[in-house]
């Protein structure tokens, strides 16, 4: 999609400033963040932009200049919001972290994306480092700045464009090491598109949504579209022994939930909403992995209101939805939201022709949608990949019904979805082939049923007694985030492989599945 050079535009200014202006909605609740320690804290949209601004100017005053990467390595908590809506306010560019990542998996991120400035706790700082570092205490003192404090703090801020770079995600795909996605501001005008499509969102909404911050499914969904709507957002820390999912809905009185299919599985295992009183909750939302029609019926029946589910990546968010306006299809994620541009490609071909109702094919998105990546993050030679002409690619196998509905045939690539978090296998093996007493390593996503894959490592070590399971736990633990670590492993003599020496998944799971 490309704006004209004038097109201001700012995804903090987009999202809170006119609520926090108007006086009829500056004083409504705009975020509230429940945590077993702290209690819940909210904050109106006024005092929201407040902090966002003071934030904002403060990173100016480090005189870190526009268009600056800025590594956001926080625990989960509201320090997390205000940091990266701060940056983004400012004209630089947050890169959004996890605590859990190792020091080797954060230095990696520093150095790829060349970020000069970090904002984390000193013992998150990795070794070395030689940039600009700013602790959560640092930016919490700006919080009690007036506006004329505001206004001498760190000068302007700058105009932003809806072209200009606005945060820098990096997600696991088919390469060794994540790969950065960089998102301009008028990603929020492609997420408008999902407010209609998918959401519902309304301003007197509660919304809630399950995730951490880290993550650009909850950055998105909890903040950005529910504050672009007006809404009321919520999120959960440490949770404390009343705070299960059903009891914080029915105590905060939240309309729309959101979660991905494993949270909604735990919480009808073990959290049984059918002894509290959710009836404030208007639908739910779920993503990051597919939607079985058994837990989706389940949810009906005992849940009671409707389950929307969406399908999307890294690279636009989501664009295949139901919702309010697209009836469920149950096997379906739903059909292109209104005002997308979707179409099937062929596989094995350079053609741009969509092929007919029915047939498998790649699922693709026009260029021209506003929530489409700038591009990957020095990875030209794999964007080139992912475009067929004015069409992006990005591996997903599917068919469009005659009715419009999008069906889901699998990933054209590896990439393994397990408890909500989307791994590539590469990334892993990498690590585990990094060991010195592995010779060679494959990860395979085993499901154990509809509801569970685990994260299997097959690993051919250098001789028959050379190393034991526990031996590749500690080297994962050392190297991979926790939710990267293999939950399994099995140790074979040879990895089946291809004529062309690919390595043969299907043989692999097919073996698991025999042992099993």
């Amino acid at each position: 999609m490309t704006s004209a050079p004038s097109d201001s535009l700012n995804l903090a200014r987009y999202c809170l400033e006119a609520s926090a202006r108007d006086p009829a909605n500056a004083d409504r609740p705009a975020f509230t963040f429940v945590d077993a320690e702290d209690g819940d804290r909210t904050w109106t949209f006024a005092e929201v932009w407040h902090r966002i601004e003071a934030i904002a100017r403060g990173l100016r005053a480090w005189d870190i200049a526009r268009g600056e990467r800025v590594l956001v390595r926080l625990p989960h908590s509201p320090d997390y919001a205000f940091a990266f809506f701060g940056a983004t306010l400012a004209g630089l560019v947050p890169i959004p972290a996890s605590p859990m990542l190792t020091d080797e998996e954060a230095e990696f991120l520093l150095n790829d994306s060349g970020a000069t400035a970090i904002v984390a706790p000193p013992d998150l700082y990795p070794a070395g480092f030689e940039g600009v570092t700013i602790t959560p205490e640092e930016l919490a003192t700006l919080d009690g700045s007036t506006a004329d404090d505001l206004a001498a703090l760190g000068g302007p801020l700058p105009a932003t464009a809806a072209e200009d770079p606005a945060f820098l995600i990096y997600t696991s795909g088919t390469t060794s090491k994540p790969k950065g996605v960089l998102h301009a501001h008028r990603t929020v005008r492609g997420r408008a598109l999902m407010r209609e499509g998918w959401q519902g969102f309304e301003a007197s909404d509660v919304t809630l949504h399950a995730g951490t911050l880290n993550w650009s499914y909850t950055l998105g969904v909890g903040l950005m579209d529910a504050w672009a709507a007006g809404a009321h957002a919520v999120l959960r820390g440490a949770a404390g022994d009343d705070d299960s999912w059903p009891a914080l809905i029915e105590r905060l009185g939240v309309t729309v939930f959101v979660a991905v299919p494993t949270v909604y599985r735990q919480m009808l295992k073990y959290d049984r909403p059918e002894d509290h009183d959710i009836s404030s909750l208007r639908h739910v939302l779920c993503a990051g992995e597919p939607l079985t029609p058994a837990l989706y019926q389940e949810w009906r029946e005992r849940g009671g209101t409707e389950m929307y589910e969406s399908l999307g990546m890294t690279e636009v968010s989501t664009y295949i939805s139901s919702g309010p306006v697209t009836p469920v299809r149950t096997g379906s994620p739903g059909r292109p939201q209104p005002g997308r541009r979707v179409a099937i490609l062929e596989e094995d071909s350079d053609s741009t022709d969509p092929l007919p109702a029915g047939e498998v094919g790649l699922l693709a998105v026009h260029r021209s949608d506003p929530g489409l990546m700038l591009r990957y993050w020095n990875r030209p030679d794999e964007e080139a990949v992912v475009f067929r002409d004015d069409w992006f690619i990005g591996g997903d196998r599917a068919a469009i019904d005659a009715d419009g509905y999008v069906h889901f045939h699998g990933r054209a690539d590896d990439v393994i979805k397990s408890f909500g978090y989307r791994l590539s296998p590469v990334e892993i093996e990498a690590t585990l082939e990094s060991h010195p007493a592995v010779q060679e390593a494959a990860v395979v996503g085993f499901a154990v049923d509809e509801q569970k894959t685990l994260v299997t490592a097959c690993v051919v070590p250098t001789a028959p007694d050379a190393l034991a399971t526990a031996d590749l736990e500690a080297h994962a633990a050392a190297h991979l985030a926790d939710y990267k670590r293999p939950h399994q492993y099995h140790f074979i003599e040879a990895l089946p492989r291809t004529r062309n020496g690919k390595i043969q998944r299907s043989a692999l799971l097919e073996a698991l599945r025999q042992r099993d």
